[in-house]
């Protein structure tokens, strides 16, 4: 069968190679996959995985043989991957651990739009209450933005979106943002919550702006730089800040069954900002990479 797998030449991070067939085990599902979900992430870094594997964690397909122990959906069900191995290849041996079934009204290829994205967003602004409070979601034109300025707002948070032009600010208000800015110095007030997916000086930016009690979630760095905290910057008075990192790889289905039942009921979309076929792979990472893409990138199986 025909998958993706890492390339470290030149030519990658991905080439098309034929590999074996999946074997499950007893408590795996088999998986014919029909979309798959690029991530940034992945496809930056994609030196910390070995040459030739399988690559991916995000896809949806349709379950052709379930586990043999009885566990996880059934044969013919519709089923969203997240954060699940060796993901982007026409079949798929995986846990239900990794499985969200897809309910009727949503498009399979929504949920492969999920993934790391979706579930990374709804962890973090889980971690406290978000009623009537400030939020600031960093990169808020990307995958993880996008959900996590909804989510945010469907928790009745006053979301604030940060966005690296203006060009990128188009719909953000409609999926919930009160205000969005492309320079965090005109923010009106200090945030409870900051979720960041950018790293770099905006850290540091961020931390000025944050209150107390306040926590800065790290998710992410795409800027890809260092940041620098000005002497005297991290000491204060009154209720202890926190920076908290991220790096949760515990089971995703309790989450993709969340959001999925969102997305059925209307309140969650998919930020699928290309839509294409994986033949056309290389040119949808150099989209991911130049940055014109707004949301996520969702990838048709032959």
């Amino acid at each position: 069968m025909r998958a993706l797998v890492v390339d470290h030449g030149e030519a990658g991070p991905v080439r098309f190679a034929d590999v074996d067939e999946p074997v499950p085990s007893s408590d795996e599902a088999l998986v014919e996959i029909r979309h798959i979900g690029l991530n940034f992430g992945e496809l930056n870094y994609v030196h910390q995985w070995p040459a030739g594997a399988v690559h991916g964690h995000d896809a949806a397909g349709v379950v052709v043989r379930a586990a043999s122990d009885g566990s996880g959906p059934s044969e013919g069900t519709r089923v969203a991957l997240g954060m699940s191995s060796h993901a982007w290849a026409e079949r798929v041996a995986v846990s239900p651990a990794s499985l969200g079934t897809v309910p009727e009204g949503v498009d399979l290829a929504d949920g492969a739009a999920l993934g790391i994205a979706g579930v990374t967003a709804l962890r973090v602004l889980r971690k406290r209450s978000l009623l009537a409070r400030n939020v600031l979601v960093t990169g808020a034109s990307g995958g993880v933005g996008h959900f996590a300025v909804q989510l945010a707002a469907l928790a009745g948070a006053r979301v604030t979106a940060l966005v690296g032009s203006p060009e990128r600010a188009a719909g953000l208000r409609e999926l919930g943002a009160d205000k969005v800015l492309t320079d965090l110095a005109e923010a009106e007030y200090r945030f409870d919550l900051v979720l960041d997916t950018v790293g770099g000086p905006l850290v540091a930016q961020a931390w000025n702006s944050l209150a107390e009690g306040g926590t800065i979630h790290l998710v992410g760095y795409s800027s890809g730089q260092d940041t620098t905290f000005p002497s005297g910057a991290l000491f204060g008075f009154g209720e202890p800040r926190a920076i908290a990192t991220y790096g949760d790889m515990t089971p995703t289905s309790g989450e993709l069954t969340d959001l999925l039942g969102l997305m059925a009921a209307g309140r969650l979309s998919a930020p699928v900002g290309l839509r294409g076929d994986w033949q056309d792979v290389d040119d949808a990472v150099q989209a991911l990479f130049a940055r014109k893409v707004h949301g996520k990138i969702v990838l048709d199986v032959g």
